[in-house]
């Protein structure tokens, strides 16, 4: 009515916020939601950029520095690197199947977790349930490679071992990180498996010209800062680069490069919504979320909300840096494998393995059956003979429902 359309009138004095939109001007309504974001070279830890939130002035909070929060998927990667260190490969087939986690698994309450999409798609290979983020074959590797070795595997990455507790829910990153963690952490999985320290002063000098202080940084290729095999993290990488070419960071192809990689992240209710992403000379986390705790909204996932920030900030800083593909580093091969029948694959893919890990053939090229002739006579009784090759599979059984 008449009285409403005064109320929201734009009145003299009132301070308004202004946003510049194409050739236009737009007036827009100041956020309740927050968001940050911290940018470095993972070769040396220099920063590059660090938004704390959105106005300074409003609250003086660094939730880059500050904020502790669940970084949901962003996690996993973490996990199945550790799981790489125990005999798994990017070929291991894990059955995407529901699993019910009780309370002594879970460190609270009987749990039955699922996938975002609520779908089960049977059995399949780490690299596709990690570009597709499967919940279920992450905490069935956790499972498998024990929850305490996980938690003290991810120290190696700079995170703290009391703020993830080794429980199942470890694997769908229940505990919690900083983003400025987060982003040292991936830079592990950048630069070929070395634990920089991130810093922001490079140089400082007086009016003369004088140097007064220099920043000397240990850099990547230091072998005292190596915190994981380089063919951990380069496997690693090159898996987390599939989730950008089709998984759940697949908006990040509009960028046109291929040397990108990273995950996405979502917690429970969609509160938390995340993109830890990087190239080999620079490493990018986003976040979205409210100070307190609360759903961004439906769908409100981190590849929907974090990851176009993310995107907006590279399309700019990488624009005059060219592609920077990555060395395979000695020890690690290329050997065909599948077509796996069990996880419905129809043709054989190559795949990176640590050396000394390559599985036997029949594992990693198990025979097609193909149906048997119309039988001419009588059909014969149960006829002896040779069990199937198997899958390069692990099984954990699931606890029976209550």
């Amino acid at each position: 009515d008449a009285k409403t359309a005064t109320q929201k009138r734009i009145r003299r004095g009132s301070i308004i916020r202004v946003q510049h939109e194409g050739k236009n001007w737009q007036i827009v309504q100041l956020p309740e939601v927050e968001s940050a974001f911290i940018a470095l070279d993972p070769r040396d830890g220099a920063m590059r950029a660090l938004v704390g939130g959105f106005d300074f002035a409003r609250t003086k909070f660094n939730h880059v520095t500050q904020a502790w929060r669940q970084p949901g998927s962003a996690f996993k990667p973490f996990i199945y690197s550790a799981a790489l260190e125990k005999g798994f490969t990017p070929a291991t087939v894990i059955p995407d199947e529901p699993v019910v986690l009780e309370a002594e698994e879970t460190g609270s309450q009987r749990w039955e977790p699922k996938n975002y999409d609520g779908k089960f798609e049977g059995p399949m290979r780490l690299r596709s349930a990690l570009a597709k983020s499967k919940n279920m074959v992450s905490i069935r590797i956790l499972d498998a490679i024990g929850p305490k070795y996980a938690q003290e595997y991810v120290t190696r990455f700079g995170f703290d071992p009391e703020r993830h507790p080794p429980y199942l829910t470890m694997a769908l990153g229940a505990g919690s990180v900083t983003m400025w963690q987060l982003a040292r952490a991936y830079s592990v999985f950048a630069n070929g498996g070395y634990l920089v320290q991130p810093y922001f002063i490079h140089k400082i000098v007086d009016d003369r010209g004088n140097v007064l202080a220099l920043a000397e940084p240990r850099r990547a290729g230091d072998e005292a800062l190596r915190v994981i095999d380089a063919r951990n993290a380069f496997i690693m990488d090159n898996m987390l680069q599939d989730v950008t070419r089709f998984g759940t960071a697949a908006r990040a192809a509009r960028l046109g490069r291929t040397d990108l990689a990273g995950k996405t992240g979502t917690t429970n209710e969609f509160v938390d919504a995340w993109f830890a992403g990087y190239q080999p000379a620079l490493v990018g986390i986003s976040w979205v979320g409210f100070d307190q705790p609360k759903t961004l909204g439906k769908n409100q996932t981190g590849g929907v909300v974090a990851l176009p920030i993310w995107v907006s900030y590279m399309e700019r800083t990488l624009k005059d840096i060219p592609e920077m593909p990555r060395e395979m580093p000695p020890g690690v091969v290329v050997v065909p494998t599948g077509p796996y029948p069990a996880g419905g694959e129809t043709r054989s893919i190559p795949e990176f393995f640590y050396k000394e890990a390559v599985p036997p053939p029949e594992v990693l090229r198990p025979p097609v059956a193909t149906p048997p002739a119309p039988p001419s006579g009588p059909p014969p009784g149960p006829q002896p003979g040779p069990a199937p090759a198997p899958v390069e599979q692990i099984t954990i059984p699931t606890p029976p429902p209550a």
